[in-house]
């Protein structure tokens, strides 16, 4: 199956102009260019992109849309992705699990909260990435909520610049977590929120060591992925994680990585390319990432 890059370099990485331009992802395919961002404020370019050529870049799977309409099918591997970051979150194939990626190793948090290490051969629908190179830390004491989180880092957010992608390790004591994982999905697949209605499954950790890995997009990336903050979580010893619905803090360090371009893996396959990518799934998404069984 070929697999696109669909590279988007910010208005940070060139003066007053925004590229794009379509190259072989992993090794596949020939370069291409797209015609529709050829316009007088744009610059259409086709470039060879090859693995970290670009520390700074955010490397996209898919759209969380295509994953919030039930397209769970993989379009890249786990070998692949490494390639192209090591730090971010994501799923596999069938919804089966989430993922978490932290050092260069690929967890995938299973149905019932426990780790297990994936095959280099398992594929992925969905996955942000990027090679993690510190751009400065903040240090989180006593955070009673996910919003009192989300505010706090939206405090160096808006100071850096909030159209900006961050990606960010937060290691320490945490002293409640609700993390969620989820049984793999069988054809023909429901919608997202659907799907984890059904079979989420919801573990409570109280006074726990680890990490949580969090991806923040700006408000433009409405329609490719969720805007704002979204969280996975695992334990220092790394035998328990998830997606996190709930947290509190006690004591941690939130070293952050300000990330200014952006690549996406596309498929063509076929039941991809007849998705509607710009049916409006916002609500669908909102359930998905933050509705608990409760």
């Amino acid at each position: 199956m070929n697999k696109k890059f669909f590279k988007v370099i910010t208005a940070g990485a060139i003066a007053g102009a925004a590229c794009f331009s379509i190259a072989g992802c992993a090794g596949t395919g020939a370069a291409g260019t797209d015609s529709k961002a050829t316009t007088a404020a744009t610059q259409s370019t086709t470039a060879s992109v090859t693995p970290a050529e670009d520390n700074d870049t955010l490397y996209q799977v898919a759209l969380l849309q295509s994953l919030t309409q039930g397209y769970y099918d993989g379009i890249i591997t786990v070998g692949e992705l490494k390639k192209y970051g090591d730090t971010g979150i994501g799923t596999f194939e069938g919804v089966n699990g989430e993922m978490i990626v932290s050092d260069g190793v690929v967890y995938q948090a299973l149905s019932d909260g426990t780790i297990n290490k994936p095959a280099d051969d398992e594929k992925i629908p969905f996955s942000n990435v990027t090679f993690f190179e510190e751009d400065g830390q903040v240090k989180l004491s006593n955070i009673g909520s996910m919003q009192e989180l989300q505010e706090t880092l939206n405090e160096t957010v808006n100071a850096t610049g909030k159209n900006m992608f961050y990606m960010v390790k937060i290691k320490g004591n945490f002293s409640h977590l609700k993390v969620r994982s989820e049984y793999k999905q069988e054809k023909p697949y429901r919608m997202l929120d659907e799907a984890l209605a059904a079979d989420q499954v919801e573990l409570d950790l109280n006074d726990v060591n680890g990490t949580m890995i969090g991806l923040y997009c700006p408000d433009y990336m409405q329609g490719l992925n969720s805007v704002g903050w979204h969280f996975h979580f695992i334990t220092e010893d790394l035998t328990k994680g998830g997606h996190v619905l709930e947290v509190q803090i006690k004591d941690a360090v939130a070293s952050y990585d300000v990330t200014d371009g952006f690549k996406m893996c596309l498929s063509d396959n076929t039941d991809f390319q007849k998705m509607d990518l710009s049916k409006n799934v916002d609500e669908a998404i909102k359930r998905a990432e933050t509705a608990t069984k409760e």
